[in-house]
């Protein structure tokens, strides 16, 4: 039977999780050499990445061919990232989801919007990676654990990771297999950690790899003989019915599309697919810029957008483009709605140090930040609007996340004004976050159009305000 008749007679879409036992289980590594392998047999695929993620997700779009889209049911609740897989999975072929972290690790000692509870929401089979490492009959008890935790977590099979030989991989096999009744669909032995590097925030982002057709071709050179691939196929198909309807998105019409310039190269990755969809169906015309080779912002645009990245990695290159650095700066000046993120609100600072190294920035804000061996902030956020803005009402609850290495440095005299309250996460200083500047927004915190539905609209009245002929 075909792969499209198995979809059908399952219910489809044909899906699947590829989670671990904890973070750098090689979940990604099994996740992108899934992917290549269906596209090499022709399959339709799309990917997903549990929790909020940019860099993962940035390399299953890579292996996938297609925007990867995040599904986080701590930041959008239950019902839409069911809506949302509904709306851009394939009917046919493959959907992979990657999971973060644990199997059942999520906000609490519950495991509350774990991976696992994902699992259970798409009643997507789950296959687990385990790093087998200095392990045999252990390796079964964990297996075995994962399985009585939670009995209605579907979990459907088993890849081992960092096996040491045959020999080794042929124990583990035997003591899963016989003890916890599900297949073991694979074995990876050891690999070159230089296959897929990484760095402070986790993997080095797709636009800084160059040889990316090399890399597919090693990466399946190196796996696809150590997983049983069809098995793997046969699993996603025979997925049941899912129960969730595609999310409807709304688009606005008006006489007049906005112009919005959003800063993207390889600084500068940080960005939702469904943010920038968002801003588009709010009547914008998206301007791709580069904040490394870009002369100057077009005098046309009406507003722009900053997402994170890794500007700290290229603060030479970026402080030696003055010419947009002094364009940025003119424009805040002179009003223009500017909204940044991360390594956006890096970018808008006054210099940026990193390995005794300060670079100049754009100056827009009174501060300059330092990058530190250890995060600054990570994890989830939760803000209250608690002062005046041009973006958010006074009360507006948010949920978004952090990841960010740099903070603003101690002892500046010029400490800019905050508009949000943190009741979860760290932000810029003292559990605030939200800087603004005339009509700057600049936060550590990143947000997500699925969770924060009112983000993109809040931004383009911003800019709808400045720019009344838009409207």
């Amino acid at each position: 039977m075909n792969p499209a008749g198995k979809a059908a007679l399952a219910g489809g879409p044909p899906r699947l999780i590829v989670a671990g036992l904890s973070g750098d289980s090689g979940k990604t590594i099994v996740s992108i050499a899934l992917l290549l392998e269906a596209r090499r047999r022709g399959l339709p695929v799309r990917a997903f990445k549990k929790g909020p993620d940019y860099i993962d997700a940035a390399w299953l779009a890579w292996a996938s061919g297609s925007p990867a889209r995040n599904l986080d049911t701590f930041l959008m609740g239950f019902e839409r990232p069911a809506r949302s897989f509904a709306l851009h999975a394939v009917p046919t072929g493959c959907n992979l989801i990657e999971g973060n972290r644990g199997l059942y690790d999520g906000v609490d000692a519950l495991g509350s919007h774990s991976t696992g509870a994902l699992a259970k929401s798409l009643r997507a089979p789950v296959v687990l990676v385990l790093n087998a490492t200095k392990m045999t009959r252990t390796a079964a008890a964990l297996v075995l654990g994962c399985q009585k935790l939670d009995p209605e977590v579907p979990i459907a099979g088993v890849i081992l990771n960092q096996t040491a030989g045959p020999r080794h991989a042929g124990i583990l096999r035997d003591a899963i297999e016989s003890t916890c009744e599900i297949p073991v669909l694979g074995a990876i032995p050891r690999l070159n950690a230089a296959l897929l590097p990484s760095r402070h925030l986790g993997l080095v982002p797709p636009a800084e790899h160059s040889g990316a057709s090399v890399l597919a071709r090693n990466l399946l050179d190196a796996i696809r003989s150590h997983i049983c691939w069809d098995h793997l196929f046969e699993i996603a198909n025979f997925a049941p019915a899912l129960d969730a309807s595609p999310l409807e998105l709304t688009h606005r019409c008006y006489a007049t599309r906005l112009r919005i310039g959003y800063v993207t190269d390889s600084a500068f990755t940080f960005y939702y697919p469904e943010n920038l969809e968002a801003v588009e169906r709010e009547g914008a015309e998206l301007i791709p810029l580069s904040a490394l080779s870009s002369p100057a912002l077009p005098d046309s645009l009406d507003g722009l957008y900053i997402g994170g990245g890794f500007p700290e990695t290229h603060a030479a290159t970026l402080a030696a483009n003055t010419g947009f650095l002094n364009s940025i700066r003119r424009a805040a000046r002179d009003g223009l709605p500017i909204y940044a993120e991360c390594g956006g609100l890096m970018l808008l600072a006054r210099g940026l140090h990193w390995r005794s190294q300060r670079s100049e920035m754009a100056a827009v804000l009174p501060f300059d930040v330092e990058v530190y061996p250890s995060p600054q902030g990570h994890g989830y956020t939760e803000l209250c609007v608690d002062k005046p803005n041009p973006f958010f009402p006074h009360g507006f609850r948010m949920l978004g996340h952090e990841f960010h290495y740099s903070r603003i440095l101690a002892g500046e005299t010029n400490s800019p004004s905050t508009v949000c309250a943190l009741s979860k996460g760290e932000g810029c200083f003292q559990r605030r976050d939200g800087i603004v500047a005339n009509n700057v927004w600049a936060s550590y915190t990143h947000l997500h159009a699925l969770a924060t539905p009112e983000w993109a609209r809040a931004f383009l009245s911003v800019v709808r305000r400045r720019a009344p002929v838009a409207a």
